[in-house]
């Protein structure tokens, strides 16, 4: 079966290298990129009664921690990397 689906082990594996002690949060929403935080593994069957795990935020008001950091929806390549404009000279109130 190829499947472009993680699975938990690949999740595991991927988990495995980061800090043990890093809090966990999840990305939504490439068109309004926010952050949530995790609050519960669900699991469940699909249509074929195959095994799906969920990760799943909080009922709290407070999972939804706002935007995304810039570096990380351009990591994700939800955004393009953004270059602040060119300085101008500022114009006098002559006009020059």
């Amino acid at each position: 079966m190829t499947s472009s689906e993680m699975t938990v082990g690949e999740l595991i594996a991927r988990l495995s290298a980061c800090d043990r002690s890093a809090v966990v949060r999840q990305a939504m929403n490439p068109f309004f990129p926010m952050a949530h935080r995790l609050d519960r593994v669900l699991r469940a069957t699909d249509g074929a009664d195959r095994p799906v795990v969920y990760l799943a935020e909080g009922p709290e008001v407070d999972t939804r921690l706002g935007h995304l950091p810039p570096e990380v929806a351009v990591a994700l390549t939800w955004q393009e990397p953004v270059q602040p404009s060119p300085r101008r000279r500022r114009r006098t109130a002559g006009g020059r």
